[in-house]
């Protein structure tokens, strides 16, 4: 019980830190969150970036809750977790929160009709990128082994699967 609270506590400080500040300090820094004329033009993109901010939260916030309370642990690896997350939309893509940062922030640059933010929004990807590759995958695959090598094999690391994979 102990360590679920801890990874709850700590799982909702490093939601407040880490994409607080990536999704919404930096992208103020940028834009000042100015609405600008909408991007080529079209007001219609605003509606795509609202759908993007619509569908990028509830998949950031679900993978922070089951960091905690599924994974007994939270995202920062400082306290990982204990078990590999692999429910929710672990299902469909395998670094669900990433895709939602970066749909966070592409989906601000389409209302704001900010060039700037969607420039930031790629260089986060290519971040995030490296850091799965370099640090993130090859720290998972020595903790959880075969059942990474297994999740890996059925869920792809950026572009969502169209149904879940189911874990057997």
């Amino acid at each position: 019980m102990t360590r679920r609270v801890f990874a709850v506590l700590g799982s909702a400080v490093f939601l407040v830190i880490a994409p607080g500040t990536v999704a919404g300090l930096v992208p103020w820094w940028i834009s000042g969150w100015r609405v600008q004329a909408p991007l080529l033009g079209v007001p219609a993109i605003r509606i795509a970036g609202g759908a993007l901010i619509a569908a990028g939260l509830p998949v950031l916030l679900d993978a922070f809750r089951r960091f905690a309370l599924e994974g007994l642990g939270t995202p920062a690896p400082v306290f990982p977790t204990r078990h590999l997350v692999v429910r929710g939309f672990y299902r469909y893509v395998r670094n669900p929160m990433y895709v939602a940062l970066v749909a966070l922030i592409v989906g601000q640059g389409l209302v704001l009709g900010s060039a700037p933010l969607l420039g930031y929004a790629a260089l986060l990807w290519l971040a995030f990128h490296g850091f799965v590759l370099l640090y993130e995958e090859p720290t998972l695959r020595a903790t959880f082994g075969a059942e990474y090598d297994a999740f890996c094999a059925n869920v792809p690391r950026w572009v969502p699967r169209l149904h879940p994979w189911r874990k057997s």
